[in-house]
């Protein structure tokens, strides 16, 4: 029985050692953001496309010295496409996304906490620097904007409502230092 499932396996692999046509990726900054998990898969659809699912989730709150909670929670997930000049996974790129992001942050730099939900579209561009055949490490920067419907607390476990509503936002997104596995 094993050997129906590890052949067909064995040449699925074997079939893609001549030519790139997927990676997933993990962010390293997204770990200095209180340790915010994150994963990346894409896929070779033309010598110049690759298309990407991602996502980011971040459960943890954290103490300060005096007990105060701080949080930068949340949980993000994005479709996007990334075009490449020369060949995908080497060199140069830009992309383009559609975002949502779940978010609950704040006690860091003031005790106020928001959280909402945020809805919108991003662009960004890098560098891939390929480091072994199959190993790859993404330098890239970019900007999201779109509706965000918020609400914002006085503090962390007091719950008094500061201000609600929705509004329009531009925000830096995909700060990136990534590790990639290419296969």
């Amino acid at each position: 029985m094993k050997k129906f499932v590890l052949l067909p396996l064995l040449l699925l692999l074997c079939q893609g050692a001549g030519a790139q046509k997927g990676s997933l990726s993990t962010n390293v900054l997204g770990y200095v953001n209180m340790l915010t998990l994150n994963l990346e898969g894409s896929v070779a659809v033309a010598r110049h496309w690759t298309l990407s699912a991602s996502a980011r989730y971040n459960p943890f709150h954290f103490k300060k010295g005096n007990g105060d909670p701080i949080a930068s929670r949340q949980q993000a997930y994005s479709l996007g496409m990334r075009w490449w000049p020369w060949y995908v996974y080497s060199g140069w790129w830009v992309s383009g996304k559609v975002q949502y992001q779940e978010y609950n942050w704040g006690g860091l730099l003031k005790e106020a906490t928001e959280e909402g939900d945020r809805f919108g579209a991003g662009v960004s561009a890098g560098y891939t620097y390929m480091l072994a055949p199959h190993v790859n490490l993404d330098f890239g920067i970019g900007l999201w904007g779109g509706y965000d419907i918020y609400k914002r607390y006085s503090c962390p476990v007091c719950g008094l409502t500061e201000a609600s509503g929705n509004r329009f936002f531009v925000l830096p997104n995909d700060v990136t230092l990534a590790l990639s596995i290419v296969f």
